[in-house]
């Protein structure tokens, strides 16, 4: 089962994909800069999931 749905219709535009991959990675950098390395790994592994299933899985064409 996957956690994100890249067939979506939310996710067909590649902006929303990438802006869905990448703001949780930043948000986790944010997190670790301030010191809160409990958040900056759960965001960065958010973050880590989008982006394997929407950037290098991405939608299968259907």
């Amino acid at each position: 089962m996957r956690l994100i749905d890249a067939d979506h219709p939310m996710f067909a535009r590649p902006v929303v994909r990438w802006l869905t991959a990448v703001l949780p990675l930043i948000w986790a950098g944010l997190e670790l800069a301030a010191g809160n390395t409990g958040w900056a790994v759960m965001f960065g592994l958010a973050g880590a999931v989008a982006v394997y299933e929407l950037i290098i899985v991405g939608p299968s064409g259907k």
